[in-house]
């Protein structure tokens, strides 16, 4: 799990730079290794807190002491923009760790990333629903390189019993608890609202829950009028009603996760529950081992009675992925990799070791035989993703680039109730034109 501590910091770094603008990079200058003057040994870039990830190359490494790869890890706020100027001044590395969705369809549209077959790097050995946020035009473009991360309702059951609420499985349950947990004299629900991505969980989820799939999917590929959908008008309106019903206490717009204060509400008891990914579990668990031992609990995201997505879909971060710089001079060596040291029994252990279930089919003997503390929380997890129909990557990650920005700042906007539900779908249509 602590390949995740710190993926959804992410959510707040916003691009101007779209698939067009990619190309007109060259004379932005360089940064990190460059892979066309590299005379033997792969290069690859990831985020320093990808330990488990830097496993798989040191036993790379091992194997291959005369080409080595040469890792070079940054923090999370300077890779991204690091990457596109790599990419436009023709320096980037031979792999690169990405988020998938609209920021790789970036540089796929730019053929700056290889496609990858299934002869190359055994695609079907990953959870198929976690590919589709690699894959474009039915090509694949990048390999899983850690854990899944769907968003779970957390909550802490000696609050939920002082109020006599059980887990919400369905909306009405929701606001009956925020309402029962309000008059018990606790935050119902925890919420880092002042870093706005946390809030966005809400609409991913509301929306796929009324309007199914499709809706989002319209919006994913192009389609701006798909925002003026009714359903997307609807999922505000539930965001706002939870709102206005004071589900996120006074305080929320003040509260920042990247402080931990959002996790320390659920674990000190001030709060009810939490909406977050998989990877606050790790944190829960470090900052609170009695808590996530005894009183931890959680559950998927509520229901909609009338909608008509099913309550079985999650929303998050698949996984994050490797892809291939289609300028690589090493592309043999980098399939090597790719094949048989991502995510290889070794990693598959290490990950599950950490309390992070990795994206591969097959896992049933693995979690059964765990004697890991975490072993409930591991078959939640992978349960959660083996039953779903569809895995829908967050937003911000899955849209273009360049949407990030209006798309959070509207999020924002309809919390604080400053628009109409309606508005939320049309600030964003305008955005996406």
């Amino acid at each position: 799990m602590r390949g995740f501590r710190k993926i959804r910091a992410w959510r707040v770094v916003a691009s101007t730079v779209t698939a067009s603008a990619l190309l007109g990079l060259a004379a932005c200058g360089t940064s990190g290794p460059s892979t066309t003057s590299s005379a033997k040994g792969l290069t690859m870039w990831a985020l320093t807190d990808q330990t488990i990830l830097k496993e798989s190359v040191d036993a790379y490494n091992k194997d291959h002491p005369d080409a080595k790869i040469t890792l070079q890890l940054y923090a999370n706020d300077d890779y991204k923009q690091k990457l596109r100027v790599a990419f436009g001044a023709g320096k980037a590395p031979d792999l690169f760790f990405n988020w998938g969705g609209g920021a790789l369809d970036d540089y796929v549209k730019a053929g700056k990333v290889d496609a990858l077959t299934s002869a190359q790097v055994n695609t079907g050995r990953f959870t198929p629903s976690v590919m589709q946020s690699a894959t474009f035009d039915g090509k694949v473009y990048g390999v899983p390189a850690n854990g899944l991360a769907p968003v779970v309702l957390y909550y802490n059951k000696k609050v939920l019993k002082s109020a006599g609420v059980e887990p919400p499985k369905t909306y009405d349950e929701l606001m009956t608890a925020v309402k029962k947990l309000k008059g018990d004299g606790v935050t119902p629900i925890s919420l880092a609202a002042n870093s706005k991505w946390p809030t966005l969980m809400y609409l991913e989820y509301l929306l796929d829950r009324k309007g199914g799939s499709e809706v989002f999917s319209k919006i994913a590929s192009g389609d701006a009028s798909a925002w003026k959908d009714p359903a997307v008008t609807q999922a505000n309106q539930y965001l706002q009603d939870l709102t206005e019903a004071g589900a996120f206490g006074d305080n929320a717009s003040s509260v920042n996760y990247d402080q931990g204060a959002s996790t320390a509400l659920l674990y000190t008891g001030k709060a009810g529950m939490e909406l977050m990914g998989t990877w606050e579990y790790a944190n829960l668990v470090k900052a609170a081992p009695d808590f996530a031992k005894s009183d931890l609990g959680y559950v998927a995201f509520p229901a909609l009675s009338d909608g008509a997505g099913s309550p079985k879909s999650i929303v998050g971060n698949p996984s994050n992925f490797l892809s291939l710089n289609s300028e690589s001079k090493h592309k043999t060596e980098a399939l090597e990799y790719l094949k048989d040291f991502v995510l290889d029994d070794s990693q598959v252990d290490a990950y599950l070791a950490a309390g992070s279930v990795p994206p591969v089919n097959g896992l049933e003997s693995k979690l059964a035989a765990t004697k890991s503390s975490d072993k409930a929380w591991l078959q939640f997890v992978y349960d959660l993703v083996q039953n779903s129909p569809g895995f829908q990557l967050s937003w911000d990650q899955a849209l273009p680039s360049d949407q990030a920005d209006p798309l959070l700042t509207n999020v924002d906007k309809s919390f604080l109730r400053q628009i109409k539900p309606k508005q939320f779908g049309e600030n964003m249509s305008e955005a996406a034109q």
